[in-house]
């Protein structure tokens, strides 16, 4: 059993100035059981439209590489049943398939998010603390080794970056990192080895203060990762005890004053 449904597609490239230049293309397709919307694309791409712009890869959700935005929601088209789209789209409407509108098109529905691999490289890398044992290798607890585990499964899509409204909307692109870098920056400083301090660069350069903690890039990822609560949230708290906590501060000076001292007589009898 198989039924027509209309599609309407975002075509076009950047004009001269770079801005997106294009229009909304309606396709008639004869959508057949197990479709999902990746599947139409290509079935636009084989029946009307072989100039139709599309990134894919693996189909199967783990590459990250078919994100656009359906019906207005950022999703990855290799996921998104047609059955379940059908059911949302109001009836005699056309089901709507447009880029991330976070990042610049370079054509049809393909984003140019090499910018996020610039983002990584100002983020400081892991630095380990010294071996625990002679024979160099470490000594961690499970539950501090679980907590990072769940930051690995990002698949680098980018929705939650173009859901997040400081990118989507206000194109604070160089003043914050988004979702998807404070998670990579939390799998480094929960690491039960990492001894690097990435505070003052996420309460500056980095800007996680702009995030009001709305949750919508959690509830884009496709492998659920709870962004929000086990990532921003903590990495919150950590620039707050390092740089607004008063009491913090205090102790802090108190306790480095007192390490000074212990340190003096051994300065001198060197």
């Amino acid at each position: 059993m198989s039924d027509e449904v209309t599609f309407r597609v975002f075509r076009g490239e950047p004009d001269a100035d770079g801005d997106p230049f294009g229009q909304m293309v309606d396709y008639t397709v004869e959508i057949e059981e197990g479709m999902v919307v990746l599947d139409v694309i290509h079935r636009i791409q084989a029946e009307q439209a072989p100039d139709l712009a599309c990134r894919w890869n693996c189909k199967a959700g783990k590459c990250g590489s078919c994100s656009a935005e359906v019906n207005g929601h950022p999703r990855l088209m290799c996921m998104m049943r047609m059955d379940e789209i059908l059911k949302e789209t109001p009836e005699g409407a056309p089901v709507t398939i447009q880029p991330m509108k976070a990042f610049p098109v370079v054509k049809d529905l393909v984003t140019d998010v090499s910018g996020n691999f610039e983002i990584k490289k100002k983020i400081k890398p892991f630095k380990p603390r010294k071996p625990d044992a002679e024979d160099g290798t470490w000594r961690m607890a499970q539950e501090d080794v679980d907590r990072v585990q769940e930051f690995r499964k990002c698949i680098e899509c980018f929705l939650c970056q173009d859901v997040c409204h400081v990118l989507r909307e206000h194109s604070l692109h160089d003043e914050f990192i988004g979702p998807r870098f404070l998670v990579y920056t939390a799998a480094l400083e929960m690491h039960p080895l990492d001894t690097e301090d990435r505070t003052t660069e996420l309460k500056d350069a980095h800007g996680i203060g702009y995030c009001n903690i709305t949750k919508c890039c959690t509830n884009v990822c496709p492998e659920h990762i709870t962004i929000t609560d086990n990532a921003i949230i903590p990495l919150k708290e950590r620039v707050v005890d390092k740089h607004y906590d008063p009491l913090g501060k205090v102790w802090r000076w108190f306790h480095g004053a007192e390490e000074d001292k212990a340190a003096a007589p051994a300065e001198d009898q060197s």
